[in-house]
């Protein structure tokens, strides 16, 4: 039995280089950048304008005060790019192509290499596209600061894990494209149902129990709303970090065991 099966050790050298790359990819699209902070930092002050039309005069509706109902939209208008909820599709774009063929044959792991150009993504997304939205909340607006120093710590964990959660449920959808072949119907359903099950569009606590509780068994909330909790510190962390954490590993494990089955499905093909 090999000792390193996907040659993780052997080539652990190229996966920082391809985290560095991906940073520098993204970078190289500044007006798409700033187009697209822009169009946050739009729609970030109507939804602003609407949750704050909800709680009216109320001093709190599920939870939220003025103040967290801002915090929510701010941060959340941040992390849309952040954790990348509806682009980093090119898989699927290769599997159409056969390009596909080429990447697999590549002397690394496929999967791994496409996480560390995400999180190069991640990384520069962070600086450009979450800061400044979160600056304009709270330079306009009033902001909810976490009250305890440990917070920032757990909420550095949270936003990782929904990055790694939404690399596997896209990672997975790319996949599709060796059954589907046009796999963009699948994918557009995927990215009017994760805006709204995700806690993007209003926060999930505003959902009947019922609803919630379905919602808690799929991975939805942990691409925004678990991290939006731990932000506002809306109880213990350990839930929705433990959360995430489950549905990143689940998720990862499932797409390696999916691209394997694509493999072979590959080779049938004579692909």
């Amino acid at each position: 039995m090999r000792a390193d099966p996907w040659g993780l050790i052997n080539r652990a050298h190229c996966y920082p280089r391809l985290v560095l790359a991906g940073f520098r990819r993204y970078s190289a699209y500044r007006a798409a950048m700033l187009a697209g902070l822009s169009t946050n930092v739009v729609f970030g002050l109507m939804r602003v304008g609407l949750l704050l039309a909800v709680i009216g005069e109320r001093p709190r509706v599920a939870g939220y005060d003025a103040a967290a109902a801002v915090t929510y939209v701010w941060l959340g208008q941040g992390m849309i790019a952040t954790v990348s909820m509806w682009s980093g599709f090119h898989v699927a774009e290769r599997v159409r192509s056969g390009d596909i063929a080429i990447d697999l044959g590549r002397p690394w792991d496929f999967q791994l290499a496409e996480l560390a150009g995400d999180l190069g993504r991640f990384g520069y997304h962070l600086v450009t596209r979450m800061v400044p939205p979160v600056a304009f909340g709270v330079l306009f607006f009033p902001f909810r600061w976490p009250q305890r120093l440990s917070t920032w710590g757990w909420f550095a964990v949270s936003l990782l894990l929904a990055v790694m959660v939404s690399f596997g449920i896209r990672y997975l959808l790319n996949l599709s494209a060796f059954w589907l072949v046009e796999s963009r119907g699948l994918i557009s359903i995927y990215g009017v149902a994760s805006g709204l099950l995700a806690g993007l569009v209003i926060p999930l606590h505003f959902f009947p129990e019922g609803i919630r509780t379905i919602l808690w068994w799929t991975p939805f909330p942990a691409l925004m709303q678990d991290s939006l909790d731990v932000f506002v510190e809306r109880g213990s962390p350990l839930p929705a970090v433990g959360h995430q954490l489950l549905w990143a590993v689940l998720l990862l494990l499932a797409g390696r065991l999916v691209q394997r089955s694509a493999e072979r499905k590959l080779v049938v093909q004579g692909g």
